[in-house]
């Protein structure tokens, strides 16, 4: 055991899912290794800290998700996150083991530990999943639900929006939603 990782150790919860493991947080970042045809934007670890800075500006609870050292994250898994990451490798097949993944996301994201937490928050720090929920209901009246790859590519793309952008979008979304027939 790391020297002094005991009081850490001590003050674990486990899940048996990781959509139970993520229950009370507002914005989840998941990182990978490989490609997938299904995701098609990847944060690098340094364009992933000012995004980060702005989203504890108006959300409570992040997480940041490692798969398993043997096979990462599944899809499914994937799919429950705000944003995907990888560490950018000029190998042709990338080869970090957890533990350096870990070690290079710690020593990017370090000086997010130096900040305070807002004494109010700027927004509701639900804002992100409503806008999600609005999206798809507003897709549905479309009668386009069941283009998987749009639905997908909104998801992707919302986690990006910072806080003025997810109020903009929300009052855009009243419009739309106002001057649609029943």
């Amino acid at each position: 055991m790391a020297h002094g990782s005991g009081d850490i150790l001590d003050g674990i919860t486990t899940y048996p899912t990781l959509a139970e493991a993520l229950h009370d947080v507002d914005f989840t970042v998941a990182t990978t290794a490989r490609s997938r045809a299904r995701f098609h934007y990847y944060a690098t670890p340094q364009q992933l800290l000012p995004l980060l800075e702005e989203k504890a500006q108006w959300m409570n609870h992040t997480a940041l998700v490692f798969g398993r050292e043997d096979a990462g994250l599944t899809n499914e898994e994937l799919a429950l996150a705000d944003v995907l990451t990888g560490v950018p490798m000029a190998a042709d097949y990338p080869s970090l083991n957890l533990g350096q993944s870990v070690m290079v996301y710690c020593y990017q994201l370090a000086s997010l530990m130096q900040q305070t937490a807002p004494a109010a928050a700027a927004a509701d720090h639900h804002q992100l999943q409503a806008l999600r929920t609005r999206t798809l209901a507003l897709l549905s009246r479309l009668g386009v639900e069941d283009d998987a790859k749009l639905a997908d590519w909104l998801s992707q793309r919302l986690g990006l929006l910072q806080q003025r952008d997810t109020a903009m979008l929300h009052r855009l979304l009243h419009d739309i939603e106002k001057n649609l027939p029943e």
